[in-house]
């Protein structure tokens, strides 16, 4: 029996489960906010029992944090393409501007993900706005990186500028639609200049 015929073990048809189950929750949790969806639904969307939930996490507080890791991961993985795609990091700050127009003004958005799940967990001491913390705090220093490298007279301030542009447009690209667009654009040149 080779690996393409031998029958599926215990440990991946379990990660089959988690990862479906991970898939779910990224779905509803974005599109209808966490607090508004429970276990159950969680449950019977991903097609699981109940057991399968609690054997990968003990409560949805966990899987919420299993949740925004991975958008975590996907912001770090896309950052790094855009690094590697060019030398030059003024191209990736224009890569990461254009970036950010797009998915504002995408269907289906419904704003920033971590923006979303730190006005549900309102104490500052939850893991989760932990999570959201140390992901901003992470964004924020590679963006003064990328300001660094390309010889930005404050780029500490240009990050925080930066950042709060990113997070002004997660919210208008939500309430105002594809108008938001040029806004971005228009508003990262005044704050960087011209970008490539």
């Amino acid at each position: 029996m080779n690996a393409r015929t031998a029958p599926a073990t215990a440990a991946s048809r379990r990660s089959e489960a988690r990862e479906r189950l991970l898939d779910t929750a990224a779905e509803l949790f974005y599109a209808e906010g966490v607090q508004a969806v429970g276990v159950d639904r969680l449950i019977a969307e991903a097609g699981i029992t109940k057991a399968t939930f609690y054997r990968h996490f003990p409560g949805k507080d966990e899987l919420v944090l299993a949740y925004l890791g991975r958008r975590d991961r996907a912001v770090r993985e896309r950052l790094a393409a855009a690094a590697a795609a060019s030398p030059d990091p003024r191209t990736t700050l224009a890569v990461l501007v254009a970036a950010l127009a797009d998915e504002v003004c995408g269907p289906g958005f419904r704003g920033c993900p971590f923006i979303n799940a730190a006005a549900e967990y309102p104490d500052a001491d939850h893991p989760v706005r932990q999570l959201v913390t140390a992901h901003r705090r992470w964004f924020r220093g590679a963006l003064a990186d990328l300001l660094a490298a390309c010889g930005h007279p404050d780029p500490v301030g240009g990050a925080a500028a930066l950042l709060l542009l990113r997070d002004g447009a997660m919210v208008a690209g939500y309430l105002d639609g594809t108008e938001t667009r040029d806004r971005i654009t228009a508003t990262a040149t005044a704050l960087l200049g011209p970008l490539p």
